[in-house]
C-alpha cells in the first residue's frame, strides 16, 4: 500500500499544507534522511527540461469566411500547414520551412510569433464545393481572432537520448547541432537529474491524463509519444541507458509564454522548437522517494557517431557530460548541452511555487504508459 493517495496530497495542497521540493532539492532531503523519511517528509517533486523538441505543432481553428471556404492548401507566413483535417482547421509542424526563407524561417517560428501575439498571415487556397465556394483567401490572425488554438506534440520529453560525437574528418551539421571532425566536441540532450521521465523511470505516476507544465501552461499528457520504447537496457536505479519513453502532450496555446516557447534554427539542418515542460511528481512511498532523488552521476547514456561511419558507442553518466569533458580514445574532448538547464531549473521552481499555492493539482494517471513494447520500426526501401 502506498504512503500517501494523489487524492490525499491534493487535500494537503488545497489547504496549503504540502511540501513541495524541486527534483534537485529531493536528492540531498534523500542523502540525508533516507528514502523511508524522505517520502514521510515530502509530498510533491517537481521536475523540468527546456529542450529542442522537433516533434511538436499546433492545430489551429480559423474560423469560416463569407463566402466559405474549404481549405486544401494553407501557408501561415509562407509556411506550409497541414489542411487534410476539416474545412478550417490546419496543422503547424515546428520544423516545416518557409517556402521564401528557407532555413531562415519555420514552422517553429510561426508558433512563437503565435504565441507573442503577432500577426500571421494566412493564405488559403481551395479547388471549390457547392457549400464552400470559395478558392482562395488571403487574411492575417492572431491568437486573439483564432478560435482554437492547441500545441500538440507527437514526441516530448525524451526519456534519455544519445549524446553525439563526429568520427569523420569533415564538420557534420545535425539536429544535435555542429559535430566537429574527429571526435572534436560532444552535444547531448537531457536536462539530467531534472528530466521529468527520469524521475519516473518506471511511469508510475506519469500516464495518460498527468496534469503538465508546458510551454508556461497547463496541459496534458494525451498517450505515449511517438517511438516510445521502454524495452531499452535500464540501471539498477530504472532509468534507462539511451532513449526509451516519450510523451504526447496538449495545451492551449493562447495562455503559452515566449519564455518557455522559442523557436531555433540549427545550421544547415533547419529549424526546432525548444519547448519547457515540467511536470510534479507525488511522492506516493519510498520507493517514488528514492527514484525521484536520482543524481546526474547515476544517469547514463551513450555516445554515438551521428556520422553514421562507424558502430562507435561509448557510456557516460551525465555528471561526466556536465563536466565539460568526456575522454575519447585518451584524449579529452569538450562537451556542449543543447538544452538549458538554467530554463529547466526556472521551470521546476516556478511549477513549484504553482502546486504550494494551490494553483496546480496533480492528476492520476487514466492509464499506464506501456511498461515493455516491440522494437522500433525500421524502416526498408521495398519494391512494388
Amino acid at each position: 500500500m502506498p504512503l500517501k493517495t494523489i487524492d490525499e496530497i491534493n487535500e494537503k495542497i488545497r489547504e496549503g499544507k504540502a511540501v513541495v521540493v524541486t527534483a534537485e532539492e529531493m536528492i540531498g532531503i534523500v542523502e540525508e534522511n533516507g528514502p523511508k523519511k524522505a517520502a514521510q517528509m515530502v509530498d510533491v517533486v517537481t521536475t523540468g527540461t527546456f529542450s529542442p523538441m522537433c516533434s511538436s505543432g499546433a492545430f489551429i481553428n480559423f474560423g469560416h469566411s463569407s463566402p466559405p471556404i474549404r481549405m486544401t492548401r494553407v501557408w501561415l507566413n509562407d509556411v506550409m500547414a497541414y489542411a487534410g483535417i476539416a474545412a478550417v482547421d490546419a496543422y503547424i509542424g515546428a520544423t516545416e520551412l518557409s517556402e521564401s526563407q528557407g532555413m531562415a524561417y519555420g514552422g517553429a517560428h510561426v508558433i512563437e510569433d503565435f504565441i507573442s501575439g503577432r500577426d500571421i498571415r494566412l493564405r488559403a487556397e481551395s479547388y471549390g464545393t457547392d457549400c464552400y465556394p470559395r478558392k482562395s483567401i488571403t487574411t492575417t490572425i492572431n491568437k486573439y481572432n483564432v478560435n482554437q488554438a492547441y500545441m500538440f506534440n507527437p514526441r516530448n520529453c525524451y526519456q534519455n537520448y544519445a549524446a553525439a560525437t563526429n568520427s569523420t574528418d569533415k564538420t557534420i551539421y545535425t539536429y544535435m547541432g555542429t559535430l566537429l571532425p574527429n571526435f572534436g566536441n560532444v552535444t547531448y540532450c537531457t536536462s539530467g537529474q531534472l528530466s521529468p521521465l527520469l524521475n519516473d523511470p518506471e511511469y508510475r505516476t506519469i500516464g495518460i491524463g498527468t496534469r503538465v507544465f508546458i510551454g508556461g501552461a497547463q496541459g496534458y499528457v494525451v498517450f505515449e509519444g511517438t517511438q516510445h520504447y521502454p524495452g531499452q537496457e535500464r540501471m539498477p536505479n530504472g532509468t534507462p541507458v539511451g532513449p526509451a519513453g516519450t510523451l504526447a502532450i496538449i495545451g492551449d496555446m493562447k495562455k503559452m509564454s515566449t519564455r518557455f516557447v522559442r523557436a531555433a534554427i540549427y545550421e544547415k539542418y533547419g529549424t526546432t522548437l525548444f519547448v519547457g515542460v515540467g511536470i510534479p511528481i507525488p511522492v506516493l512511498d519510498e520507493d517514488m522517494a528514492m527514484k525521484t532523488a536520482v543524481s546526474d552521476r547515476d544517469i547514463y547514456t551513450v555516445i554515438v557517431d551521428k556520422s553514421g561511419k562507424t558502430s562507435f558507442s561509448q557510456r557516460v553518466s551525465y555528471q561526466e557530460l556536465r563536466s565539460g569533458y568526456v575522454t575519447i580514445n585518451n584524449r579529452k574532448v569538450p562537451t556542449a548541452p543543447l538544452s538549458s538547464m538554467v530554463k529547466a531549473r526556472e521551470i521546476a521552481q516556478l511549477l513549484k511555487e504553482q502546486v504550494q499555492k494551490g494553483e496546480f493539482l496533480l492528476t492520476a494517471p487514466a492509464e499506464r504508459l506501456p511498461q515493455h513494447s516491440e522494437p522500433l520500426n525500421r524502416l526498408e526501401e521495398r519494391g512494388n
